[in-house]
């Protein structure tokens, strides 16, 4: 079976079209001022992923960038300038923004996200074990060294806990240890940790 995979840039040149030379920077900044502004999401510009079958639909003896640029801009008349407005508003903001940011700024920003975050992010144990307790109305506490070789990591009130990745559920039949305490299972995403705990 032959796999191949075609880059974005090699989809615009194959369908004909041309890459948008804009200056260094700019783009990137766009992007992220797009992100903070959600200029162009569904609500604002349509849902592309269903817009563009109907135009395909409608159109099928003309499919051309033109004939697309031509039908989107008859169907929805403001989204453009709507998520334009949107941006440019945000792209301000960063103008400001950007004046405030000198060397000692970016350090303390480094060292955030190097140290705080990296700790606050990686050990969750704490975290989850206070939690629970403050869920449960008891007291909880750290495992001590001979705890951890028996693969506890704490104590919510008198039950032993072994705290692991969700992802330690589907290895864990794999693995040669055997953990004869409670589980608590987290996932991290991007808004925090999603507890299971074991009854």
């Amino acid at each position: 079976m032959e796999k191949f995979k075609i880059k974005n840039e090699e989809l615009i040149l194959l369908n004909d079209g041309k890459i948008p030379d804009f200056p260094k920077y700019t783009s990137q900044l766009i992007n992220l001022a797009n992100q903070n502004a959600q200029g162009t999401r569904p609500k604002v510009v349509g849902q592309l992923s269903d817009i563009f079958p109907k135009y395909e639909r409608e159109n099928e003896d003309d499919i051309s960038l033109k004939s697309w640029r031509e039908w989107y801009l008859k169907e929805y008349p403001d989204a453009v300038d709507n998520a334009t407005e949107k941006i440019i508003a945000q792209v301000e903001n960063l103008k400001e923004a950007i004046k405030l940011i000198d060397k000692e700024m970016i350090r303390k920003w480094v060292e955030d996200l190097v140290v705080e975050k990296t700790y606050y992010g990686l050990y969750v144990q704490k975290a989850i074990l206070s939690k629970l307790a403050e869920r449960r109305g008891e007291k909880y506490r750290l495992a001590t060294k001979e705890d951890e070789s028996a693969g506890i990591d704490g104590y919510v009130g008198d039950i032993a806990y072994s705290i692991k990745p969700s992802t330690y559920k589907e290895t864990m039949n794999r693995l040669s240890e055997t953990i004869n305490v409670k589980m608590i299972y987290y996932k991290k995403d991007k808004t925090g940790l999603s507890i299971e705990v074991e009854e």
